[in-house]
């Protein structure tokens, strides 16, 4: 039947933004559409000869996973219903908003999904199949360690490839076991901004809390101030340097901003960049535990040199947490 019909067009069901460059009676909208063809085809239509320059932001599917699709006009809604405005709303039935490409993004989510617009949150990925396995493997080892042995706190270590994406999968480790307090300790303070990210862009973390001390220090406050200011009935992940936990004040004792660290009993310790050596000599004394297994390469007097001295503090209160979870890379 091919040699006497032509194949049916191909569809692909797309939800698209653009802006046009120097026009400032549009500056901050974007013009959200919706078409089954590519964008640029559908753009140049609208504008013709018009001459006026623009730029494609941003498109994705407008499927949903169960194989039906939505159009602009469910995106136009949940924005409007959220407050964004519309240009010369009431005089025409433009497709202009006045919103940034993550608002868009929150607003096609809730649609997608039929969830409600959750500000901020324009993240939805799911876990890969490998990030699964390990959640679930880690998940039982713990039940059973805890089960064998409720005295001892169970150790699990990922020694994971390079974008296995440990951060998003820890943090749905935790939701899956029903942590409230998680602790992030590293030696590479540089991470922070990825451990931030998925816990406060993706729709699963929603209500979730995320203290560090940068973060607090935006806010005008100290960690402490930031831990005691957070809602209690909802998770809360402190994030922290070892540089920084081992640090001490101008008397030889715990900093300030540190103390609620050393008082509260974790659900889950993470250890990310493992095979830095955090787990060795001064940072074992922040622990009632030491861990037996670790025999990485430190330098301790490059550390104590580098961080200015403040590499013991033999005062330091002990941290405790129920369960340890080790990040590293192959």
């Amino acid at each position: 039947m091919s040699q006497f019909f032509a194949p049916p067009p191909k569809l692909n069901p797309t939800i698209y933004a653009y802006e046009f460059v120097n026009v400032p009676s549009h500056q901050g909208y974007l013009k959200i559409g919706y078409t089954e063809r590519e964008p640029e085809v559908r753009i140049k239509e609208q504008l013709h000869t018009s001459a006026v320059s623009y730029r494609i932001v941003f498109q994705t599917s407008a499927m949903r996973a169960d194989g039906s699709c939505f159009t602009d006009h469910e995106v136009h809604s949940v924005l409007k219903k959220n407050g964004f405005s519309q240009l010369n709303a009431g005089k025409d039935k433009n497709e202009w908003f006045k919103c940034d490409i993550d608002s868009l993004k929150a607003a096609i989510i809730a649609v997608r999904e039929g969830r409600n617009y959750i500000k901020n949150r324009f993240q939805c990925f799911k876990m890969r199949p490998e990030q699964t396995r390990a959640v679930q493997k880690t998940e039982e080892y713990f039940r059973r360690a805890q089960k064998e042995d409720p005295n001892r706190a169970p150790k699990f270590l990922w020694n994971a490839k390079m974008r296995f994406g440990k951060t998003f999968a820890a943090y749905q480790l935790a939701k899956k076991m029903r942590f409230s307090r998680v602790l992030v300790l590293t030696f590479k303070p540089a991470v922070e901004s990825a451990w931030a990210e998925d816990l406060k862009t993706h729709v699963d973390f929603e209500g979730w809390s995320f203290i560090s001390n940068k973060d607090a220090k935006d806010r005008g406050i100290c960690m402490d101030e930031a831990f005691l200011q957070a809602d209690k009935s909802k998770p809360i992940v402190v994030f922290g340097s070892f540089q920084d936990l081992l640090g001490t004040n101008e008397n030889g004792g715990v900093k300030a901003k540190n103390e609620f660290i050393h008082t509260t009993n974790w659900d889950l310790v993470i250890f990310d960049e493992y095979h830095f050596g955090a787990w060795k000599e001064n940072a074992k004394k922040l622990f009632e535990d030491p861990d037996e297994e670790a025999d990485i390469d430190f330098d301790q007097e490059k550390y104590k040199k580098d961080e200015a001295d403040n590499a013991y503090n033999e005062t330091l209160l002990p941290i405790t947490s129920n369960f340890y979870l080790l990040l590293s890379k192959t």
